[in-house]
């Protein structure tokens, strides 16, 4: 803060987190120390790269009075980020009454009996604001810090209980795959019984009614249909 006898000014040091190809601003607050209407004139050694709104005004007795300064989009960095450019911001008591329209150059002129109060500034330009690092967890009791942050093992409770359902599913698996071959199995083995009763049938057809064998054949014949349907099915 820069303390004069009519204005109190801050900061005194202008700030810009500087980036390429963006608008940056900063702000300056003036503050009236007196009973009096103080004209204020903000002047800058590079106006072409920096715009201040307002550049001049009237504080009022008591006051405060915000200047915001902003600077163009630069296409390069200065070397070692350092700026030469600097800001004179002059004050002076003006009539009672006074508004911002009424302000002209020749009140900051230094004219004899008249008193203009100057107040210099400098432009620091600063790094751009990183973005937050990530927060480490802390580690649970009784877990040392290499098996908490080692990548190897983040996620091993999760495998490990992916493999013991894969192994209870293969369990399984293996288990309904063997019941299903015993069952087809001796689903084979009733057919061939079933067709050794039918080529037993075929040799006595000679002393039996020929109407009487064919109705067994038929009923034969459809009961090994049923068990082969059964066989492929499963």
């Amino acid at each position: 803060m820069s303390t004069g006898e009519l204005l109190n000014v801050e900061p005194v040091e202008l700030k810009f987190p500087f980036e390429l190809k963006k608008q940056i601003s900063c702000s300056l607050q003036l503050s009236n120390k007196t009973e009096n209407h103080v004209a204020f004139k903000v002047k800058t050694t590079n106006p072409k790269k920096y715009c201040v709104r307002p550049n001049t005004g009237v504080v009022l007795p008591r006051s405060t009075c915000d200047v915001i300064v902003t600077m163009q989009a630069q296409k390069e960095a200065p070397p070692d980020m350092q700026c030469k450019d600097k800001f004179l911001l002059q004050s002076v008591v003006a009539s009672p009454g006074a508004a911002p329209k009424d302000v002209t150059p020749e009140m900051f002129s230094k004219a004899p009996g008249r008193v203009v109060e100057e107040c210099k500034l400098k432009v620091l330009y600063l790094p751009p604001p990183q973005p937050p690092s990530p927060v480490l967890e802390e580690p649970d009791e009784g877990v040392s810090p290499k098996v908490s942050f080692d990548s190897r093992n983040l996620n091993k409770p999760e495998v490990t209980r992916q493999r013991v359902d894969l192994d209870d599913r293969s369990s399984e698996a293996k288990s309904l795959i063997s019941k299903l071959t015993d069952e087809k199995n001796a689903a084979i083995q009733q057919t061939n019984k079933l067709r050794q009763e039918i080529e037993l049938l075929k040799r006595g057809a000679n002393t039996s009614q020929g109407g009487g064998v064919s109705i067994i054949i038929v009923i034969a014949v459809g009961l090994i249909g049923l068990l082969l349907g059964y066989i492929l099915k499963n």
